[in-house]
């Protein structure tokens, strides 16, 4: 008798083995899908590469714009005397109400409103409206300095299921903002005049920053003052981006580490 006829099973299928060729071509799509990182954290740490010499700077500058960096510069040995008549207690009065200045929300009458004993007005209407445009521009360094930190903080943040992905940021901006520090050093030691115009052209206009000796500004931050910020807020900002590398460089032992801690917390 002949047997029944029966259908295959639905599911037969699923037990054939693919040809060999079918299932390569299935793992290498598999493996270059898990090596393939994503647009968006990528886009971010070039984000922070380009931004983080920006954030150093603003960070030193704010740091030099102090009343005690000011009392460290006059009283420390060497700093040139003002020749003019003011002793090292005047300047530093004088001095931390230009500096205060620039981080407070008064308008130039801060300025244009001080006398000297004499009955003479400290500032003169030029130097009055040249710090107001200083102001300007260090108030908006600020508010940028913010937005920074800001971005940084979202970028740790979003970045933090990516394994290495904030630390891989953070240290190529510290490779760029030390080439960049190099950079400007060696402009600033070929010519710091040159580089000290430069610098002031590019935030204000012509025949606006330039004053007499005997102007108050000029009294109060001589050349060397400028020198000496300009050389304190390098080494800060090199020292910062130096202890980056240091602490993000991607030995062996990190790499197992953020590997460990990766597998730890598992996929998103």
């Amino acid at each position: 008798m002949p047997a029944p006829h029966t259908d295959p099973a639905p599911t037969g299928a699923l037990n054939v083995r693919p040809p060999e060729a079918e299932v390569q071509r299935r793992r290498n799509q598999r493996d270059a899908v898990a090596r393939s990182k994503p647009a968006g954290p990528r886009f971010v740490q070039v984000l922070m590469a380009i931004l983080t010499p920006f954030f150093l700077l603003i960070a030193a500058v704010r740091v030099v714009a102090s009343p005690v960096f000011l009392w460290i510069e006059y009283y420390r040995p060497g700093f040139p005397g003002d020749g003019y008549g003011f002793s090292t207690d005047d300047r530093l009065t004088y001095g931390s109400y230009a500096v205060d200045y620039l981080a407070n929300l008064a308008g130039p009458r801060y300025l244009g409103s001080l006398v000297l004993p004499s009955g003479d007005h400290l500032f003169n209407a030029g130097e009055v409206s040249h710090m107001a445009d200083v102001k300007g521009v260090v108030l908006s360094a600020y508010g940028a300095g913010i937005v920074l930190l800001l971005f940084f903080v979202f970028a740790f943040i979003g970045l933090r299921k990516t394994k290495g992905a904030f630390v891989r940021g953070v240290f190529a901006g510290a490779f760029v903002t030390i080439g960049i520090i190099i950079a400007l050093a060696v402009l600033a030691a070929l010519g710091w005049e040159q580089f000290f115009t430069d610098f002031h052209r590019i935030f204000f206009a012509n025949g606006t920053w330039t004053f007499r000796l005997e102007d108050t500004l000029i009294r109060l931050f001589p050349g060397q003052f400028w020198v000496d910020s300009a050389l304190v807020v390098g080494v800060l900002v090199m020292l910062v981006a130096s202890l980056l590398v240091i602490f993000c460089w991607p030995t062996p032992r990190r790499v197992a580490r953020r590997e460990a801690v990766q597998a730890a917390v598992g996929p998103e």
